[in-house]
């Protein structure tokens, strides 16, 4: 019988200590680890082979972790965690919107890195329990069409518009519960495995870039509206083409 494939983690982070750390404990979980110090050797690792999450440190020497996210979103849809100092809220939410999947303040635990990574892989990999496989294939909705097998959202125009993983998953909640208001928590339990923290304003953040890459307006929005004190709903009827 064939055994599976080891989930492969690419850790980047310039402290060596913290790299050889991550790499003992994620392995002994069954994980395949890579490491690299800065982007060039990210670069390398991730042209050697099939990467399935990268946890990217935001400083860095040379290139820094913001711009290392922006340049990888742009060329892959790899789920990305960011490592940021503790308390620098900025940083945070301008990984997200770089298109990080999700962020850990240092100092962290590994045992935290490794709960979110396994999040982020499950939801990767799961579809919306009211969509089966065959039918997810291409997804109508107020002007839109989202192309599920390539990730990509399609416009009346035939305009493509590409995602980061973080939108499509959050997307593919919202289409999954149309008309449905759904709070924080909940998007945050759905799209990214995780509960929210009461500060924590990651889906805000990816509520507003998937706004951004609709066209809607987030002072008067059509498709995504807010709710005020209970959270967002997708307001237009989504229907599934073959």
């Amino acid at each position: 019988m064939r055994m599976e494939r080891p989930d492969h983690i690419l850790i980047v982070d310039d402290d060596a200590e913290i790299r050889r750390l991550l790499e003992a404990y994620l392995s002994k979980n069954g994980l395949r680890v890579s490491t690299a110090a800065e982007g060039h050797a990210m670069w390398q690792a991730l042209d050697a082979g099939q990467v399935d999450l990268v946890v990217l440190d935001l400083m860095l020497p040379g290139e820094d972790g913001l711009t290392l996210c922006r340049k990888l979103r742009a060329r892959s849809d790899v789920p990305v965690i960011m490592l940021t100092a503790r308390g620098e809220e900025t940083d945070r939410i301008v990984g997200l919107e770089m298109g990080a999947d999700d962020y850990l303040p240092k100092p962290f635990s590994a045992r935290e890195l490794l709960s979110r990574i396994k999040a982020i892989l499950r939801r990767a990999r799961a579809l919306p329990c009211n969509l089966r496989p065959e039918e997810a294939r291409s997804l109508a909705f107020g002007g839109w069409v989202l192309d599920t097998v390539h990730r990509h959202l399609v416009s009346a125009a035939g305009v493509v518009t590409a995602l980061s993983g973080a939108e499509y998953r959050l997307l593919r909640v919202f289409l999954a519960h149309p008309n449905r208001v759904l709070n924080r928590d909940q998007l945050m339990d759905l799209a990214q495995g995780r509960p929210s923290d009461p500060l924590d304003r990651a889906i805000d953040v990816q509520v507003s870039r998937l706004r951004q890459r609709l066209g809607d307006d987030s002072r008067d929005p059509r498709l995504i509206k807010t709710v005020r004190g209970e959270g967002y709903v997708l307001s237009v009827p989504v229907s599934v083409q073959s």
